[in-house]
């Protein structure tokens, strides 16, 4: 793992929502693959590279709570504000939120901390101008300084996530010891293959000692 970084994040709520229970969200125990290679790419990414993740380092206890919050069921079409742009006026371009509000429970993770530990691959986009060494200093140098091309979140915009890089003579943060031992986290997402209609992928997380290996992308489950 030449081009490996390692990425403390953490925040006081996070919910990865899992894809069978969208209308009441469920949070998935951890975080997910596909959220930390979000949060990798909200700091640095461009078309000639691609996040692969390695592993995961759970670093609190997994606690849930519940919520209840008003969310609005939908917006307001593009054609209408196309429409209101060309014709010149707004007279229809409204959207009531009190008239589409609703009620919504969800039940997340909070206090959270997680360590991402994570490689890069150069794409089929890439040129003789992207080496590993230009890669891995931007993103060294953007996480050092607390950059980002926008604000990380864990899993929805609503939570959003503090990093901090761990450079390679730093020590790993402390593990919880309540993490100790053999967890099976049963299956979770791995990723979006957006190459194949954006079919969800997954693949059977198990935590050992708080850290989950996570599998290359070709041998998640379809």
């Amino acid at each position: 793992m030449s081009y490996g970084v390692r990425l403390h994040i953490w925040g006081e709520r996070a919910c990865f929502t899992r894809p069978e229970l969208k209308t009441e969200r469920v949070s998935y125990d951890v975080i997910t693959p596909s959220a930390a290679r979000g949060i990798l790419e909200a700091i640095h990414w461009k078309p000639a590279i691609r996040w692969c993740i390695d592993r995961i380092h759970v670093l609190k206890p997994i606690r849930f709570e519940s919520i209840r919050r008003n969310e609005v069921a939908g917006k307001l079409p593009a054609g209408t504000v196309s429409k209101g742009i060309k014709s010149g006026r707004v007279d229809e371009v409204h959207y009531f939120v009190d008239q589409n509000r609703q009620q919504r429970a969800s039940t997340i993770l909070r206090d959270v901390g997680y360590v991402i530990e994570a490689h890069f691959e150069f794409t089929s986009r890439a040129d003789d101008s992207d080496t590993p060494g230009k890669h891995l200093d931007i993103f060294n140098r953007r996480a050092r300084q607390g950059q980002c091309f926008h604000m990380p979140c864990l899993g929805t915009r609503e939570f959003p996530a503090a990093f901090e890089l761990i450079e390679s003579e730093q020590q790993m943060p402390a593990v919880d010891d309540d993490l100790s031992g053999e967890r099976d986290l049963g299956f979770m997402l791995h990723d979006i293959d957006f190459a194949n209609g954006k079919t969800s992928r997954f693949y059977r997380a198990k935590m050992q000692d708080g850290v989950i290996e996570v599998p290359p992308f070709q041998e998640a489950l379809a």
